[in-house]
C-alpha cells in the first residue's frame, strides 16, 4: 500500500494518499489531521507538542460516501482536549492502539461530537499513529473500523506504522518543498514592477504573471515598464534558464542591470550588448559546468516608445518578437532581426523602428504562454493574434481574452509573463520645438520661448527654473556643441526641458573652486532638478532636465495653448 504514498510533492494530496490506500484494505474511515501550517510549509517546533496545538484535518475517506460518520470534514480546524488519547499522541509521538473500544470510556465524554459520532456510527476499534518525520511531530492519522468486525492487531499496527511513516517522510518532503516554493514565489513577485510603477502618460499597461505548474519549478520570467527620458516607455520581458530560487534570483540581477543601463539611456540594441557582457561575466565557470542553467544564460527583448514621435524601437537577443494590433488592422507578430541568447556573444544586436500609433497595443510576452510541448512551440500564437485583434477592448479585458486564447485553458509548462502595453502619443501641443541659431546670442531668445511656452501652459510657478535651466543648457550647447542647436520642451507628469546639439562630447557634473569663472551651471541644474542626464543619438547628444509640477497642472484641462512660435 505505501508504494502509492508520495506521487506529488502536495502535502494535501499526500494525506489524501493514504486515506485512500488503507480504506477499504485496512480500515472503514481512516483521517488525517496535520499540525496548522505543515500544509502552508512552516517548519513545526521541535520537542514535545502540548494539547494546545491546533491541527487542520487534512484527507478523510471513508467506506461510506462524504464520510458523515467523520467528526471533522476536510479543512477543519481543531484541538484535542489534554485527557484523550489523542492528546497524548501528540505528547509523546507514541502510537495508540485500542483493539476494543469502550464506549463508555471517561475520555470520550470529554470530546462529546467525536463520542457521538463514534458511537452513532459503532466504532469497534480504532489506532492513531503519530506522522513523524526526522524527530519532528507533523500530525495524526486516525484509523477506525465498524463494519470490519476483527478488532486491530499488532500486526495492523505495524501496517499502519509503515504507511504513516512512509507518508510522513513524504508529507515533510512536499512541506519543505512548498516552503521553497512559496519563498522562490515571494522572490518573484518582489521582482515584478508594482501598479504604481506601471502608470504612465505614455502608455496604459496590462500585465499576467503564472508560474510554471507541477514540479517543474518557478522559472526566471520577469518583466518591466520604464520611464525614459523624453517622455519615453521602455517595455522589458525576459526569460532566465533554468528552474528554482537560483533562476529567479540571476532574473533580479537581470532586472536590476536592464533598469541601470536603461537609465543611461542607451538604445535598444546597445544595452542588450552590454547586458550580454554582464551576463558572461557573472557566469560562474565552476558552476556552469552543471548547471545548464548558467549555462544558457537568458533571452530579452527590448522595447523604447517615444510618444512625441510614435515610434517604437526594439530588439530582441533570442526573445520571441512582440505582436501588436494596429487600429483599423488585424493583430501581426513584428518583423524584428532575432540575436543570439544574453551570454553567448559573438554576433551584434540589431534594432527595428516601426510606427506605433496612437491607440496601438504591443504585447510582449514569455515562450511559457504560447508552447505547447505537444503541439509545438507556437501552439498558442494564432489564439494569441486572434484575441488581440479586438484591441478596442478596455485593456485589462483584452488582456484577460490574449491569456486565454494562447493558454487554451491548459496549465502553463513553463512561466507565462504577458505585457500589453496601449500607446498614448502626446498631444501636439504639449510638445514645443525650435531649431536654435548656434549663436550666443540666441541664449536671451532661449529664454523668451521658455518663458512665454510655460505661460502658455500656465505653469506660472515652474518659470524661474525653466529659464535657468534652458539658459544652461542652451549656453554649453552653443559654447562646447555643434550647430545645429534645437530646443525642446514636452509637458507629461513632468516639465522636460532638452537641448540638443551636432557635438558627441558630454558634459559632466563637476566642483567648480572658489576662483574659476565657470564650471557651476550642470552643479545647479543637478541641485534644482528633479533628474537630469544625456543622451545620445545618431547625430549628436541631447541633454535634458526634469522639474516636477502639481499633478493639477499636467492635466489636460490646464494646457490652454499650444507652442509658442518665434523667430530663430
Amino acid at each position: 500500500m505505501s508504494e502509492q504514498i508520495g506521487s506529488v510533492l502536495d502535502v494535501t494530496h499526500t494525506a489524501e494518499e493514504v486515506t485512500w490506500a488503507a480504506v477499504p484494505r485496512l480500515a472503514d474511515l481512516v483521517a488525517v489531521d496535520l499540525l496548522e501550517g505543515v500544509a502552508e510549509g512552516e517548519e513545526p517546533a521541535s520537542g514535545p507538542v502540548g494539547s494546545a496545538a491546533v491541527l487542520r484535518r487534512a484527507a478523510v475517506a471513508s467506506v461510506t460516501a462524504n464520510a458523515p460518520e467523520a467528526t471533522y470534514q476536510a479543512g477543519t480546524l481543531m484541538t484535542f482536549h489534554p485527557s484523550t488519547p489523542y492528546a497524548d499522541c501528540l505528547a509523546t509521538g507514541e502510537p495508540l492502539l485500542i483493539p476494543v473500544l469502550d464506549q463508555a470510556a471517561d475520555w470520550l465524554a470529554q470530546d462529546p461530537s467525536r463520542m457521538v459520532k463514534i458511537v452513532e456510527a459503532g466504532v469497534h476499534s480504532l489506532m492513531t499513529i503519530p506522522l513523524r518525520a526526522r524527530d519532528v511531530m507533523l500530525g495524526l492519522a486516525h484509523f477506525y473500523r465498524w463494519r470490519l468486525p476483527e478488532p486491530f492487531d499488532d500486526d495492523d499496527l505495524a501496517l499502519a506504522r509503515d504507511l504513516v511513516g512512509r507518508a510522513a517522510v513524504c508529507v515533510d518532503n512536499a512541506r519543505r518543498y512548498t516552503r521553497e516554493h512559496q519563498a522562490t514565489l515571494a522572490l518573484q513577485h518582489s521582482l515584478l514592477p508594482h501598479a504604481g510603477r506601471l502608470r504612465s502618460v505614455a502608455v496604459e499597461t496590462a500585465t499576467q504573471y503564472l508560474p510554471a505548474s507541477g514540479r517543474a519549478g518557478i522559472a526566471g520570467d520577469c518583466f518591466d515598464v520604464l520611464a525614459l527620458s523624453g517622455a519615453r516607455v521602455g517595455l522589458v520581458v525576459a526569460d532566465v534558464a533554468g528552474r528554482g530560487i537560483d533562476a529567479v534570483a540571476r532574473a533580479g540581477r537581470l532586472l536590476t542591470a536592464i533598469r541601470t543601463l536603461a537609465g543611461l539611456d542607451l538604445p535598444p540594441e546597445e544595452l542588450l550588448a552590454q547586458l550580454s557582457a554582464l551576463v558572461v561575466r557573472a557566469v560562474d565557470p565552476e558552476q556552469s559546468g552543471t548547471d545548464p542553467g548558467a549555462r544558457g544564460g537568458a533571452t530579452c527583448l527590448y522595447a523604447v516608445y517615444d510618444p512625441v514621435t510614435g515610434r517604437c524601437t526594439a530588439a530582441s537577443a533570442g526573445h520571441l518578437p512582440p505582436a501588436v494590433a494596429r487600429p483599423g488592422r488585424a493583430a501581426q507578430l513584428l518583423d524584428l532581426p532575432i540575436g543570439p541568447p544574453l551570454g553567448v556573444g559573438g554576433i551584434p544586436f540589431e534594432a527595428a523602428e516601426f510606427d506605433l500609433p496612437d491607440d496601438s497595443v504591443i504585447a510582449l510576452f514569455t515562450n511559457g504562454l504560447v508552447q505547447d510541448r505537444t503541439s509545438g512551440p507556437d501552439a498558442g500564437l494564432p489564439g494569441l493574434l486572434g484575441a488581440l485583434g479586438r484591441a478596442e477592448q478596455p485593456l485589462e479585458r483584452l488582456r484577460d481574452q490574449v491569456w486565454e486564447a494562447a493558454l487554451r485553458a491548459r496549465p502553463p509548462e513553463d512561466d507565462a509573463v504577458l505585457l500589453l502595453a496601449r500607446a498614448r502619443a502626446l498631444p501636439a501641443d504639449r510638445v514645443a520645438t525650435w531649431e536654435l541659431a548656434a549663436d550666443p546670442a540666441v541664449v536671451a531668445h532661449a529664454r523668451d520661448l521658455a518663458r512665454r511656452q510655460v505661460r502658455a501652459w500656465d505653469l506660472a510657478e515652474a518659470e524661474p527654473l525653466t529659464e535657468l535651466f534652458v539658459s544652461e543648457l542652451v549656453t554649453n550647447a552653443v559654447r562646447y556643441g555643434r550647430g545645429p542647436v534645437r530646443l525642446r520642451m514636452i509637458l507629461e507628469r513632468s516639465l522636460i526641458c532638452e537641448v540638443s546639439d551636432g557635438s558627441s562630447t558630454s558634459p559632466h557634473l563637476c566642483h567648480a573652486a572658489s576662483t574659476d569663472e565657470g564650471g557651476r551651471g550642470l552643479f545647479m541644474i543637478a541641485q534644482l532638478a528633479e533628474a537630469w542626464g544625456t543622451r545620445y543619438t545618431p547625430t549628436g547628444k541631447t541633454i535634458w532636465v526634469q522639474q516636477a509640477i502639481r499633478p493639477a497642472q499636467a492635466g489636460d484641462g490646464n494646457v490652454r495653448a499650444g507652442p509658442v512660435h518665434g523667430p530663430d
